[in-house]
């Protein structure tokens, strides 16, 4: 289970089978009834005006199972896991491939994000029935996989634009989404400094006003990373059948602050290599601490070159949470976070965190950072050849 998976849940299996969805009669798809959606509607008919003349009937359903991998800004959903009501992942997803294909369908996602959550690529499987809508109840081959991205795609972009699906291919029936994944990977992001954080920042990372203490912090990752009972880092809705988990990787990383703009420097230092081919970009491409978090050129304020200062922000120290595991406790990332941070802060020492982790309760945990910083990076499989 993933961090944000281990909830209680109907039987995916079950619902499939009960959902009446998954054995409606064909219908002709709505979607050339959709008048301002030209893109899609030509896609798919041109793609049957190809196929359907040499095409025989076929009177038995055909479907056609897609991995899909999709990012969104979590912020708006309520998650990723359908729910009545609310505005879910899973929902504007499912909404989406209906208007392409004219029926509903069942999505299935490897890992239900909480929300506020976001993901660079999280993946679900959708079986999809690929209808005639010139000849009504003709089951046609299924779409190619870029026709299916591109039209769902569209409609994704009609509705927020928060989602998107970055990838796609062709699986056999059986490759389930969730019960396939071999690792998931984690990422949180951290802002530190005590000015406010960017608009551009907001719902995008956890800002902390305190100082934050890198290699204590990776001192404290060295604690955790391994196998280990991880009841101190399991929510108490957690619906797993056990704590134990092995951490592949946790570590923190000190990363350039987004969004990231050239410096003055920077960019002379550019024009000079346009010129000279031969000039190194030397320290400053390296983003270090000091080119991060200072203003250049900063005046003592003593003169009137404090006006070439006004106006520029001075940058957070930006610091990155890597998690990866098979699969992850409920809340299980998040509550490691704000055992991180607050080593870094100085709150906690390193045998802190070794008495944490000993005393196997979530009471003895520090406070769960907030969902805002926390990323689905990856979901890796080992692919079967595309069918």
């Amino acid at each position: 289970m993933t961090d944000d998976q281990s909830q209680p849940l109907i039987s995916e299996i079950s619902k499939h089978s009960l959902d009446p969805r998954a054995e409606s009669p064909q219908r002709r798809s709505k979607i050339a009834k959709v008048n301002d959606d030209n893109i899609a509607v030509e896609v798919v008919e041109e793609e049957e005006q190809k196929e359907s003349v040499t095409r025989p009937m076929n009177p038995n359903p055909r479907l056609q199972r897609y991995l899909i991998a999709i990012e969104y800004i979590g912020t708006r959903f309520a998650g990723a896991q359908q729910q009545t009501n609310c505005r879910t992942v899973v929902g504007v997803l499912e909404e989406a491939f209906q208007k392409f294909v004219g029926q509903p369908v069942s999505i299935f996602c490897s890992s239900r994000t909480d929300a506020g959550v976001h993901a660079l690529s999280n993946v679900c499987h959708v079986d999809v029935e690929r209808i005639s809508k010139r000849k009504p109840g003709e089951v046609l081959p299924p779409h190619e996989p870029l026709v299916v991205q591109r039209a769902v795609n569209h409609f994704l972009q009609k509705n927020g634009g928060d989602i998107m699906v970055i990838d796609i291919r062709r699986v056999p029936a059986d490759f389930h989404a969730r019960y396939k994944a071999q690792e998931r990977t984690y990422f949180y992001r951290l802002l530190s400094g005590p000015k406010w954080a960017s608009s551009f920042e907001k719902d995008r990372a956890w800002h902390v006003p305190e100082s934050l203490d890198l290699p204590a912090m990776q001192k404290a990752c060295n604690v955790l990373v391994g196998r280990h009972d991880f009841s101190s880092f399991r929510a108490a809705a957690c619906q797993a059948n056990s704590p134990i988990r092995t951490l592949e990787e946790l570590n923190v990383t000190e990363v350039v602050s987004t969004p990231y703009f050239p410096s003055i420097s920077e960019r002379l230092r550019s024009n000079s290599v346009m010129e000279d081919p031969t000039v190194s970009l030397g320290s400053d491409t390296d983003h270090s601490h000091t080119s991060l978090t200072s203003n250049e050129g900063k005046s003592d304020g003593t003169n009137g070159e404090a006006c070439q200062d006004f106006g520029l922000r001075r940058k957070h120290r930006c610091f990155v949470v890597t998690a990866r595991a098979r699969s992850f406790l409920y809340h299980q990332v998040r509550l490691l976070v704000g055992v991180l941070k607050a080593v870094g802060a100085g709150d906690l020492t390193v045998p802190d965190v070794e008495r944490i982790l000993e005393a196997k309760s979530i009471t003895a945990a520090s406070p769960m950072a907030p969902a805002c910083g926390l990323y689905l990076g990856h979901v890796k499989y080992d692919l079967p050849p595309e069918t």
